[in-house]
């Protein structure tokens, strides 16, 4: 692929919420993931971890379990109760209806260790770019086969309810939720102009 083509893959992704129910083969799925393990990543400790919910059950399970401590923050926060069932609905339907998802975590288990506060704030922050990195793979990888993806930063609200809810080592530190399938609507939209993002020295 050249440059032009990548640029043209990059300016035509967009995150998609709604999906036709074709189911997401396997095959489509692990070429995500190899996607992924080829980023770039802090000490190359690739420090990213996945769980693939492709059953309608663990999806819902999850949507579920990550709905309620939502509506009980919402309504922590004041919000009428009403608001607070419209708002956990829309999002148990958004993960519990995708034809699959994707959690994605974060793990220190292989990352470098220092005694003072400092540098290991800065090495957990170095796994959460690298993380993003995979994530982005991700992405680009999911639309160059005709799927669409959303990142979802839910997750990082709740990660003992992904992890419990899940099964997962303790080690695994829920960062996103990715919903994928293939898009049944079209999406378009524009970026800020360089000149507001970018200063050249």
């Amino acid at each position: 692929m050249d440059a032009t083509a990548l640029l043209a893959l990059m300016q035509t992704r967009r995150s998609v919420r709604r999906y036709s129910e074709r189911p997401v083969s396997q095959t489509a799925l692990g070429r995500l993931f190899e996607a992924a393990r080829w980023a770039p990543s802090a000490h190359n400790r690739q420090p990213w971890r996945f769980a693939a919910l492709v059953e309608p059950e663990p999806r819902l399970r999850l949507a579920e379990a990550m709905g309620a401590r939502f509506r009980r923050d919402l309504l922590a926060d004041g919000l009428a109760p009403d608001e607070v069932e419209r708002q956990v609905a829309r999002s148990v339907a958004r993960i519990g209806g995708a034809p699959a998802v994707i959690v994605v975590f974060l793990s220190m288990a292989d990352m470098n260790r220092y005694p003072d506060v400092r540098r290991q704030s800065l090495e957990r922050e170095m796994a959460a770019q690298s993380v993003a990195l995979a994530v982005q793979n991700m992405l680009l990888m999911a639309h160059a086969q005709g799927l669409g993806m959303c990142w979802m930063c839910a997750p990082l609200f709740c990660p003992d309810v992904v992890r419990e809810t899940l099964g997962l080592p303790p080690d695994w530190e829920a960062q996103a939720l990715l919903t994928v399938g293939y898009p049944a609507e079209a999406r378009s939209k524009d970026r800020a102009p360089l000149e507001a993002k970018v200063r050249w020295f």
